[in-house]
């Protein structure tokens, strides 16, 4: 296996996190800084599109859901500006067709959340002739589930009854599913 490259191999080190989660992305852009990258950060859309405006970044750390927007608008306008620049999307919402969005709008990988910065790092400076290593320990069936109805209920507004008629699902069932803590 091929080794990942490392920063000192790049001669532009900014990088872009644009994040909604004020706490993580301060956390997120300080560990960046210490990794050696000359980090912007941003927490909307709109923030972000005018930071790639002013000075496209070789980086990005773009979260996917966005209170003012969609992270991907962020990664499409940075690649239209920048080709040569490397984006990942973050989310914690993450499935596959949204990953599949993200990697042809540009991204070079899709992570999902909580990711550590030698995460983030390793998908940022990996080259495209190597394969990811699956997780140590992957969501179980019940969790993606789990995960699935959150993201559903989530965008209902945590309408109950909007939720169980998008999922299908008596109202009296998703109740008792959201009532427990999430499987691992």
């Amino acid at each position: 296996m091929n080794a990942i490259p490392e920063l000192n191999d790049y001669t532009d080190r900014s990088l872009l996190i644009v994040e909604d989660d004020k706490p993580f992305l301060d956390r997120l852009a300080r560990a960046m800084e210490t990794r050696g990258f000359a980090v912007t950060a941003c927490d909307s859309v709109s923030s972000g599109l005018a930071q790639i405006g002013r000075s496209a970044p070789a980086f990005a750390v773009v979260d996917l859901r966005l209170g003012d927007g969609n992270g991907l608008d962020v990664v499409s306008a940075l690649k239209r500006e920048r080709p040569d620049a490397r984006a990942i999307v973050l989310t914690g919402y993450g499935n596959i067709a949204t990953a599949v969005t993200a990697v042809k709008m540009g991204a070079v990988d899709y992570l999902s959340k909580p990711a550590d910065a030698d995460d983030v790092v390793a998908a940022l400076l990996s080259t495209d002739t190597e394969k990811s290593e699956p997780p140590p320990n992957p969501m179980s069936a019940d969790r993606v589930r789990w995960e699935h109805i959150q993201r559903i209920y989530e965008m209902c507004n945590r309408n109950v009854s909007e939720t169980a008629r998008r999922l299908n699902m008596h109202r009296r069932t998703l109740q008792r599913i959201l009532a427990k803590r999430a499987p691992r």
